[in-house]
């Protein structure tokens, strides 16, 4: 079944909290996020590009990451426009959609791939910004594409998997998921496995590995499971992108678990409890995780052994966590980046950008960095 009822994250929360009571007079009190705590040290990080868009709703889980190619940045606003700078400078602006983009932007291959929640795909030149083609989507795409053996590979808001050839824009082949009719409003970005190979999340907690050029389908594997009572509470996403490490396959979902994947055997190797609709880090044979309830944990990859457990940002609605340089970063719902130390999990610094910081991507040792608010930047250490 296709997945029917997208339910916005925040709601999920709020209705999970709601569940089991019985009273007439219900009192929800919103949990206060943690105030920052002093820190002993005060690394910071030097801001290097900034572009600010249009801003997105709150309940919408937009990623509007920036990309790059050959030393261009790329940036949408949800508006519909694309933009094109280096450094500073813009090189063009172009009017791609007039209902809007939604799903982030991918750069490769000399292209720049945009979609937007009416299901419309657009391919621009990376030089000029000129439209090379564009395609029509079962469903809404709110996660990047990913560029792979000359395909364009996206997945839609209905659970189906499209191919569409890089040069024309020609459907090339569809593959459907099973998807759970209830889930979050969000979606895992497809990505590489091999040089034919990807993988796709799904909202029923399984991966599938799909043939790039044909669509066939070489694996499918159920990696987090929920027993819960309702269907809000068996909601049980993969929205973080997985991540291959080597041999392994790692994945965080909502109310389920962490897991790490042996893709050689097919097996799971462990899996711990923890709710995250983030992508997890995987650095120095560490697996780093943002759980919705704040926590920063990590794991060891080989065994699953708790290395370090953070909860000093508690309730403070944390981004993905990126390895940049020798720190770990993660950003906040109010614009603050927090620096760790990856080996014992303590705060060692901070920056501020402006708004919730909806997503993290580390690209030649840069921090990309996009918001709810619209302020997109790229940073470095200092």
């Amino acid at each position: 079944m296709y997945s029917k009822y997208k339910i916005p994250f925040a709601l999920a929360v709020l209705s999970i909290a709601l569940v089991g009571c019985s009273s007439n007079k219900i009192k929800v009190e919103e949990a206060k996020p943690n105030p920052l705590p002093k820190l002993a040290q005060s690394k910071s990080l030097v801001p290097i590009f900034s572009h600010d868009v249009s801003a997105t709703e709150q309940a919408d889980p937009l990623r509007l990451q920036l990309d790059v190619d050959n030393g261009v940045i790329f940036a949408l606003d949800p508006k519909g426009e694309v933009a094109a700078y280096r450094g500073k400078q813009r090189i063009w602006e172009k009017k791609v959609s007039k209902r809007g983009l939604s799903s982030g932007v991918t750069a490769a291959e000399g292209l720049v791939i945009v979609g937007n929640q009416k299901g419309q795909l657009f391919a621009l030149d990376q030089a000029s910004g000129e439209q090379k083609w564009q395609a029509q989507l079962s469903g809404a795409l709110l996660s990047p594409a990913l560029v792979q053996a000359g395909r364009v590979i996206t997945l839609a808001n209905d659970g189906t998997v499209f191919a569409h050839d890089l040069t024309t824009g020609q459907q090339v082949w569809a593959y459907k998921l099973q998807n759970a009719q209830f889930s979050l409003r969000g979606l895992a970005s497809p990505v590489n496995l091999d040089g034919r190979t990807i993988l796709v999340a799904s909202s029923n907690a399984y991966v599938y590995a799909i043939d790039a050029l044909s669509g066939v389908p070489r694996m499918q594997r159920r990696v987090a499971v929920n027993n819960g009572r309702s269907d809000i509470q068996r909601l049980n996403d993969i929205d973080g992108d997985p991540v291959v490490a080597g041999r392994f396959m790692v994945t965080s979902s909502f109310q389920g678990q962490v897991t790490v994947t042996d893709l050689a055997a097919m097996q799971v190797v462990w899996s711990e409890d923890a709710s995250s609709n983030k992508r997890p880090e995987v650095a120095d044979n560490k697996v780093f995780v943002a759980k919705t309830d704040g926590k920063l944990v990590a794991y060891d990859l080989g065994t699953g052994q708790l290395a370090w457990e953070n909860d000093s940002l508690l309730n403070r609605q944390l981004s993905n966590p990126v390895m940049l340089g020798s720190d770990l970063v993660v950003g906040d719902l109010d614009g603050v980046l927090h620096l760790l130390d990856p080996n014992s999990g303590q705060l060692v610094g901070r920056s501020k950008t402006s708004g919730e910081v909806r997503s993290l991507r580390v690209i030649d040792n840069q921090l990309y960095v996009s918001t709810r608010k619209g302020a997109l930047s790229v940073w470095q250490n200092r």
